[in-house]
């Protein structure tokens, strides 16, 4: 067994450069920020294709978010295979599946009904692929670095989401959305390529479960929704759960509601992408200073502040702010963020030891992290009807500032202990 990245010891901080030296991590990392890059290219130009077709803002407005309100049912029904099946087989599988339904949008020309099933149909088997990925990170990295693991995919996906946006724009004006969704294609076949040649294969049950467990008459989904009641009526992993889903899914609704507010006050036109960005850029910032520069235990101790600092400072549109105090609070609110980095060693603790339905743990975290920023929009839209836009987006700030008081009367997280290194043949 050969160790690439030094285990990272109770308040050990460790540093960027020991988690990028473990080859698998740096694999699963590279992959997954082209494929986010992927993901933006593929829904900026499914939705501008979706309008074009249907002149419809609530069609465009589905197909832009038609990936994520699925995941969370597919986790519930498969999420055990990310623990049953061979996890190079799965991710590749995964990013192979999205290169067929990027490619079956740019090529055959379907109604828009079948064309959102398709996007549909692959969120509903994404938590699988992410979630034996997520495992295989919390194998291949132990303690801080775990941490700092999840730091650097949380800044290239920040980055590498608002790269694919801007690059979606640029590719659909100069190739057509076709052509767009072609070259989203290519990225995922790229990903799979090298997931399928440089990834090593697992040796039998270092992964956890028997190859091919899933299969049978329906074992899989008995599984699925038996391992997700185990996992949610566990009380720490279902407080940690919670703690990562509802803070972002406030922010969510607060953040749809942007170009409302925007439109509303009458900034300059374009204004309200400036507004937009703000708040990923705040993300890079916190996790990039609260990653690299805070120990473990410090990280841990901030948690309560730092979501205070997401919703807060939106709190503040409640006066109707103009451009640059608006911006200001935007990027304060992404700051906060980095709340998460907190909760990585706490949540990885209360999961099973033994690595059984860990893969299966991430992939309802991620999913139901997903589905719930979908439904904060929709919420606190219907609320500005009401209230305003910007006492809307202040009511999301409130939401979430009171996420901190709810975690205060939590007991303090016990100390994780460290996770078993990848074994591979």
């Amino acid at each position: 067994m050969t160790k690439t990245a030094e285990p990272a010891q109770g308040d050990r901080r460790a540093t960027y450069r020991e988690v990028l030296a473990e080859p698998r991590f740096r694999l699963l990392f590279s992959t997954r920020t082209v494929a986010i890059t992927a993901d933006s290219l593929r829904i900026t130009t499914f939705s501008v294709l979706v309008f074009e077709a249907t002149d419809s803002a609530l069609l465009s407005a589905l197909a832009f978010g038609i990936g994520f309100l699925p995941q969370l049912f597919g986790s519930l029904l498969l999420g055990s295979l990310a623990d049953r099946l061979p996890p190079r087989a799965l991710i590749a599988g995964g990013y192979a599946l999205e290169c067929a339904a990027a490619l079956l949008l740019a090529l055959v020309r379907m109604p828009i009904a079948a064309s959102l099933g398709v996007v549909a149909l692959v969120a509903l088997a994404a938590p699988v692929f992410s979630g034996a990925s997520s495992r295989l990170v919390a194998q291949c990295l132990e303690g801080d670095a775990y941490v700092l693991g999840r730091s650097l995919n949380n800044i290239a996906g920040s980055g590498a989401q608002l790269f694919g946006l801007a690059l979606g724009g640029a590719v659909v004006a100069v190739l057509g959305p076709h052509r767009a969704l072609a070259a989203s294609a290519a990225l995922y076949l790229g990903c799979a390529l090298a997931i399928r040649i440089r990834l090593p294969r697992l040796r039998p049950g270092a992964f956890g479960g028997a190859p091919g467990g899933g299969r049978g008459d329906g074992g899989a989904v008995r599984a699925s929704l038996h391992g997700a009641g185990l996992l949610l009526r566990g009380r720490a992993v279902r407080r940690l759960m919670l703690a990562q889903w509802l803070p972002p899914a406030f922010v969510a609704g607060a953040e749809g509601l942007i170009v409302a507010y925007a439109g509303g006050r009458h900034f300059v036109p374009g204004w309200y992408a400036v507004l937009m960005g703000c708040l990923p850029v705040g993300m890079l910032v916190g996790d990039l200073l609260v990653g690299r520069l805070l120990r473990p235990a410090g990280r841990e101790r901030l948690v309560i502040p730092l979501i205070a600092l997401m919703g807060l400072p939106l709190v503040g549109f409640a006066a109707e702010p103009g451009v640059g105090v608006s911006s200001c609070l935007l990027l304060l609110c992404g700051f906060g963020f980095a709340y998460g980095l907190g909760l990585q060693r706490p949540f990885l603790d209360a999961l099973p030891q033994d690595g059984q339905g860990q893969g299966q743990a991430f992939g309802l975290l991620g999913s139901g992290g997903m589905t719930l920023q979908g439904v904060g929009p929709a919420c606190f839209g219907s609320v500005a009807a009401g209230i305003g836009t910007g006492g809307a987006i202040a009511l999301a700030g409130g939401a979430a500032a009171l996420t901190a008081g709810w975690i205060l009367t939590w007991h303090p997280p016990t100390s994780p202990a460290p996770a078993p290194h990848c074994s591979t043949g």
